[in-house]
């Protein structure tokens, strides 16, 4: 089967969403592609127009909620590589942004494995589940079948003060990119 991702090619821009609920947990899941690891909500510019826009319709597409609210926290480029056809640079200039949002969570089983709600503790768990592995001490298949967050999320979401690692620790992530 052939992915949808291949043919297309990359356009360097991408938009994260943080989605929280009331009690400080956040909207995370496992990607049906790669790369592997948990993340928020996520997804190319594309044809959407704008980071915003953007934003709303990946929110709308991956996990079936409707974006009330945004609130740009972060731009900032990283170079994580893509499926995509490659054209010029390895990486994509990101916007993450803090959404809120209204509706029944309805995954798109096309897109979304095992969404859950975590708290920052347990996302600092993953994170360092994926230092493990950034350090070898996790296969890849091991990785695969129990994943910590994925590489591109530890560096935002160390940026944005929800989880902390020390610089050596994000630097061995990074490679992983």
């Amino acid at each position: 089967m052939t992915s949808p991702a291949l043919g297309k090619h990359c356009d360097h821009a991408a938009v994260g969403v943080l989605i929280s609920s009331p009690n400080g947990q956040f909207l995370v899941f496992e990607r049906v592609r790669p790369p592997t690891g948990l993340a928020p909500v996520a997804g190319h510019l594309d044809q959407h127009g704008t980071p915003e826009q953007a934003a709303r319709d990946e929110v709308r597409e991956e996990v079936g909620l409707t974006v009330t609210h945004l609130d740009l926290l972060l731009e900032q480029w990283q170079p994580n590589p893509c499926p995509r056809t490659p054209t010029g640079p390895v990486g994509h200039q990101w916007q993450v942004f803090q959404a809120q949002v209204t509706g029944a969570l309805r995954p798109s089983p096309r897109e979304v494995r095992a969404p859950r709600w975590l708290h920052p503790d347990q996302l600092q768990r993953c994170a360092l589940r994926t230092a493990a592995y950034a350090q070898g001490h996790l296969s890849d298949t091991e990785f695969t079948q129990t994943p910590g967050l994925e590489p591109v999320w530890c560096r935002f979401l160390h940026t944005l003060q929800i989880i902390s690692l020390p610089p050596d620790i994000l630097m061995q992530i990074g490679a992983l990119l």
